[in-house]
């Protein structure tokens, strides 16, 4: 027999939709400013600064939660993981939004969940059934009708947003690790610091021989006030997203992550008048129908496994 669900439950798990469609809507204005960053300094060092006054915002969040900072040494490999990942993530994203819609990088992004499925199995042990990894085929399809004419308009960052998804499904395997020893802003806090050395290093590292020339002083004065806001919006934007996780069950509250499609489409169009064309509508389609139909299964899976444990 089931346990009925309390009201405070329902409330919860309410309350974590909202918080994640708030975090959908956000999200894209982020990506705006990014691709509009690019007609300025390049992805790399978008990234850094992003990262840098990402940390420090999360930093000063835990510090006013009075979270803790502290993380078990046994953690530091998936935590240089997290932070190597989500550097990843975001440079293969802005280099896509560089030369092409936002609305159209985002939507092969969104395969992430389908690939998260997959390194779930091999690196969590999860099982997957036969319609999991069909629907997984198909939405991989749905990214191939989305990438193959972009191909031919854009080159090499057709695919970049593909990259980013395998790199920001790992990042999501080294949350689930981490996440019953660390808090979620402290998570997030340890990935964007590890983040943001990586690229002092690189980028550094890149300077002294000659590879690399910081292009951040050829921006005019207002300008550099958009990085410390691009800062402060993805570290509520981590709020919304780590409170959305912590109040709903990720099988319910996933599927809204889609909404980000609608905001990026608006807001692209708004921004830069980019809007994709139809047969990027129809591989879009096909990738979050797959999406959902996945978030489908494992939401049954769940249900099951719990009815099964109460009878045990």
């Amino acid at each position: 027999m089931s346990t009925p669900i309390s009201s405070n439950e329902k409330t919860a798990a309410a309350s974590g939709m909202i918080f994640m469609i708030a975090a959908t809507l956000i999200v894209p204005a982020g990506d705006v400013i990014s691709k509009f960053l690019t007609s300025f300094i390049g992805p790399l060092e978008i990234t850094l600064y992003r990262y840098l006054f990402q940390a420090l915002f999360l930093f000063m969040a835990i510090a006013i939660f009075k979270g803790s900072f502290r993380f078990q040494r046994a953690h530091i490999g998936l935590i240089m993981l997290g932070g190597a990942t989500s550097a990843l993530t975001l440079i293969a994203l802005i280099g896509a939004f560089k030369v092409m819609p936002v609305a159209t990088a985002i939507a092969i992004f969104f395969v992430e969940p389908l690939i998260l499925t997959l390194l779930s199995v091999f690196l969590l042990g999860e099982k997957v059934g036969w319609r999991r990894y069909a629907a997984i085929a198909v939405g991989m399809i749905g990214a191939l009708v989305v990438i193959r004419p972009n191909w031919a308009t854009f080159g090499w960052p057709a695919i970049f947003p593909l990259f980013a998804a395998l790199a920001f499904g790992l990042n999501a395997i080294a949350i689930r690790k981490l996440s019953p020893h660390m808090s979620g802003l402290s998570i997030q806090f340890w990935f964007s610091t590890f983040a943001a050395g990586y690229l002092v290093v690189g980028l550094g590292a890149g300077a002294l021989l000659g590879f690399f020339v910081f292009e951040v002083g050829s921006m005019d004065l207002p300008y550099l006030a958009i990085f410390p806001f691009q800062g402060i919006l993805s570290a509520f934007t981590f709020y919304l997203f780590t409170e959305a996780f912590r109040r709903s069950e990720a099988s319910v509250i996933a599927p809204f992550q889609y909404i980000e499609i609608i905001g990026a489409t608006v807001m692209g169009y708004l921004a830069f008048g980019d809007f994709p064309d139809a047969l990027t509508w129809v591989g879009t389609a096909i990738i979050l129908m797959s999406g959902i139909y996945v978030f489908r299964r494992e939401r049954q899976q769940h249900v099951a496994a719990s009815v099964e444990a109460q009878r045990e």
